[in-house]
């Protein structure tokens, strides 16, 4: 069986910490590395929790943390952990892992990563694409090098999550999505649509993860416990998305996106009113070359299947920090 080979950038906050879990404990695939980018909560944070992510699932020192962009090419932007926690990870403050992060930076790992493998890597995107845009600038070639790009993030014809028109990964750095859009990899867009139709976990299913008692469900409920707060309070619902994990399910196992069509996407960057919505040019009345798949539809049931499995997960292979209990 071939081995996906992932290199994965993340503003690791609570669902990037269970995308990564389910990269890391997948059988037909091996996380090369982590990148980390400017995005949830603050930047040094965000390189912890990747740490402790790692060393929870019994990988400490087996997959390297790379920190990358402090901040997005042009643009100030407003961290979110009213959201996600101070910490990011639902207030849990978890202890600091013994692995410590790389010292080259995000950028030079990717290209190297991709120069000495091409053909080879899926790059998958979690935060804004700041990263992956400076790496693009510095070396265009690894757009043809890349053996496919995925990202969460934008909307298809929704409302956005940071503004009426935006999603939070493309506003925070619309100036580099748009160079990495414009790349000519070979994209597939995760869009937030996608998580709020088909990756929604609410009460029951929340007792059902909770009942499963072991270390991988209970961090789940803990990193996810101030976005869940944030909700009943914010929203009136007992219920908390999964856009990270949804999209890592889908990169491991492509038959969860049961509708993906090739489209032409535009980032706006130009208006304050739209800046960082994404553009879908659905009827093709631009009349353009399509730059990315974007996925219309996804199974709820398979990707509840493998997030559940992920959760179920037998006692972990290498002695790992129990997260606490809330």
């Amino acid at each position: 069986m071939d081995v996906l080979r992932i290199l994965l950038d993340t503003d690791t906050a609570g669902d990037d910490a269970i995308a990564i879990l389910m990269a890391l404990r997948a059988k037909n695939a091996k996380l090369e590395a982590l990148t980390i980018n400017c995005g949830n909560v603050d930047f040094d944070q965000e390189v912890e929790n990747a740490l402790y992510t790692i060393e929870l699932a019994g990988m400490s020192g087996k997959v390297p943390v790379y920190p990358g962009s402090r901040h997005p090419l042009l643009r100030e932007w407003k961290t979110v952990e009213y959201i996600h926690g101070k910490d990011g990870m639902g207030n849990s403050f978890f202890p600091k892992a013994r692995q410590r992060p790389e010292r080259r930076h995000a950028v030079d790992a990717i290209l190297e990563t991709v120069n000495s493998n091409p053909g080879e890597i899926t790059l998958v995107e979690i935060a804004p694409m700041t990263n992956i845009a400076l790496a693009l600038r510095k070396d265009p070639t690894i757009a043809r090098k890349v053996k496919e790009f995925f990202f969460m993030g934008g909307t298809n014809q929704y409302l956005g999550n940071q503004t009426p028109a935006a999603e939070f990964n493309i506003w925070v750095d619309p100036e580099a999505a748009k160079i990495v859009l414009q790349s000519g990899m070979p994209t597939t867009m995760v869009g937030w649509e996608i998580c709020m139709r088909y990756a929604v976990i609410g009460e029951s299913e929340y007792r059902e993860i909770d009942a499963m008692r072991t270390r991988e469900a209970e961090f789940f409920v803990a990193v996810n416990r101030q976005v869940r707060k944030y909700h009943k309070k914010v929203r009136g619902v007992d219920a908390t998305e999964c856009p990270d994990s949804i999209t890592m399910s889908i990169v491991l196992d492509r038959k969860i996106a049961l509708k993906v069509f090739p489209k032409y996407v535009e980032v706006d960057n130009q208006s304050e009113l739209s800046r960082g919505a994404t553009v879908v040019d659905d009827l093709n009345v631009l009349g353009k070359k399509p730059n990315v798949n974007v996925v219309y539809e996804a199974s709820s049931r398979l990707f509840r299947r493998a997030l559940h499995n992920l959760l179920r997960g037998e006692s972990l292979s290498a002695p790992a920090p129990h997260p606490p209990r809330r």
